[in-house]
């Protein structure tokens, strides 16, 4: 189950919006090296804070799909198999399972049980049916170790388990973004697989582990919210050359 704030009842006052409207937390969750995942509720909105800083929301999510769009639209055959690092609320998987065919195998590794709970309970309306999809799977689990587990499996790894490259929300996350996670990455994709990465901010020495790593890099500024001009999230996509090429 959740990890009560002190005092939680379940929806507690938390604050207020800038138009007065009251935040509520719905639930909350404790990661494994310290810190509170809070889902918090303003008026029919929610959103995923860690602490005071909000990682995702209900209303704004074009860069969290189009982090599964663009691979789709860049992958000759859409019937492999996809693995999505972080469940969020789902964006990224409904988008993956709207792009990719009827074939296709899904896998979300999330690493806390709350986030699954919360898709299946106070987030239910957000979710729809996606995971009642044939397609779709959850893996409880640390997605570094289901990378890590895997040879040539997927034909694209899809991550958005931080706010960037320099692990924000978890130390552990490094692991993803370090050169040697890179080669973790590269070693489970089928050749002419890809991995993309999603980001609140540019990274160029990210971009040149990339590249280091045997990646040709794609590097795409996506609007953060609808109509945004200015503030922009990037997504990497890094592909693993096809059989035969150099």
């Amino acid at each position: 189950m959740s990890a009560p704030l002190p005092g939680d009842a379940g929806d507690v006052p938390y604050g207020h919006a800038d138009d007065g409207e009251p935040i509520h937390v719905v639930s909350s969750a404790v990661l494994p090296e310290g810190g509170r995942l809070l889902l918090l509720r303003c008026g029919g909105d929610f959103s995923i804070q860690l602490d005071d800083e909000e990682l995702m929301g209900s209303t704004d999510h074009i860069s969290e799909e189009a982090l599964a769009t663009a691979v789709a639209s860049r992958l000759p055959h859409l019937d492999g198999e996809v693995l999505i690092g972080g469940l969020g609320m789902g964006f990224t998987l409904g988008a993956a399972l709207a792009a990719w065919g009827p074939e296709a195998r899904v896998e979300v590794a999330e690493l806390l049980p709350e986030v699954v709970e919360w898709a299946q309970g106070p987030l239910a309306h957000v979710f729809g049916d996606k995971l009642a999809d044939p397609r779709a799977c959850v893996t409880l689990g640390d997605v570094h170790d289901v990378i890590a587990d895997a040879t040539e499996r997927y034909d694209a790894i899809l991550l958005d388990v931080d706010n960037g490259p320099d692990g924000f929300i978890r130390d552990a996350n490094d692991r993803l973004y370090c050169n040697w996670g890179i080669r973790s990455a590269r070693k489970a994709l089928r050749p002419g697989g890809m991995l993309a990465v999603w980001s609140a901010y540019p990274d160029g020495d990210f971009v040149t582990r990339l590249r280091d790593g045997g990646f040709a890099v794609e590097e795409l500024s996506v609007p953060a919210y609808a109509g945004s001009q200015t503030d922009m999230h990037c997504i990497w996509l890094a592909s693993k050359p096809a059989v035969g090429s150099a």
